[in-house]
């Protein structure tokens, strides 16, 4: 059998330029991204996958993929706004074993990919006190909306949603638990260049309040829209009889505020 070398040429070239074009526009402009714990609730569930433009801050080495180590600067830089949902990288949680600080110093970053709310600027003050936050010393002055049981991941399935108004005018939904709830942290002094980070699900969120600051070089892009929505409860996305009910057909094409 005769191999036809210009017809595998040509799928081989179609394919090398379509990689191409695919990397340049997850570089450039938009990322998926899904959604995999409820710490954004209840703006973002669990399952959802939405694009972040990689474009809105400028551009880093976490604008291509992989994150490759060439620089620590950002160009075109345009400052986030307090209120921006984002996605950004913080610190491998194993980069403190020699071995593996040297693997990533020496061919990528080992930063994991968080998506946070962004409630501290550079030169912000930030604390919570008895279940309010502050910021500058003025309170976050919040409206509750309703009680949730357990359609939300509040921890003990008992929580109530808040609409927030951070300054600015910037305004949000929250969820705080009912009882336990996150009374008071040290003050947080947001450094030159590093902002700070909470989650919408205000007591069941890792964000900065436990891994601290984050740098403006380890930005990633701003959260835009919701493209596609499956409930884990209902069953896997791989059952097609299913799905009339796992997909979350509400949410798609869901502004991200």
């Amino acid at each position: 059998m005769k191999i036809n070398k210009k017809f595998i040429y040509d799928n081989l070239t179609t394919i090398f330029y379509a990689l191409i074009i695919a990397i340049i526009i997850r570089s450039l402009l938009f990322q998926p991204f899904y959604i995999p714990s409820s710490s954004m609730e209840p703006n973002l569930l669990v399952g959802d996958r939405l694009f972040v433009s990689k474009y809105t801050y400028g551009y880093s080495r976490h604008s291509f993929p992989f994150s490759p180590n060439f620089s620590d600067s950002r160009i075109m830089f345009k400052e986030p706004k307090r209120g921006d949902v984002i996605v950004f990288k913080t610190s491998y949680k194993n980069d403190d074993i020699f071995l593996i600080r040297m693997i990533c110093k020496l061919l990528t970053s080992c930063k994991t990919d968080y998506i946070k709310r962004l409630i501290g600027l550079p030169g912000d003050n930030i604390q919570f006190i008895y279940g309010d936050l502050f910021i500058n010393n003025a309170q976050v002055i919040k409206t509750k909306i309703k009680n949730f049981n357990s359609e939300l991941n509040c921890g003990d399935n008992k929580c109530i949603s808040f609409k927030e108004k951070l300054p600015g005018g910037v305004t949000h939904n929250t969820i705080y638990r009912k009882q336990n709830a996150y009374n008071k942290t040290i003050e947080f002094n947001v450094p030159k260049d590093h902002y700070f980070f909470l989650g919408d699900n205000r007591d069941n969120s890792s964000d900065s309040r436990y891994f601290g600051y984050v740098n403006k070089a380890d930005l990633v892009g701003k959260a835009r829209i919701i493209f596609f929505s499956t409930n884990k409860k209902k069953g896997n996305i791989f059952q097609i009889w299913k799905w009339f009910e796992i997909i979350q057909w509400n949410r798609f094409f869901n502004i991200i505020n």
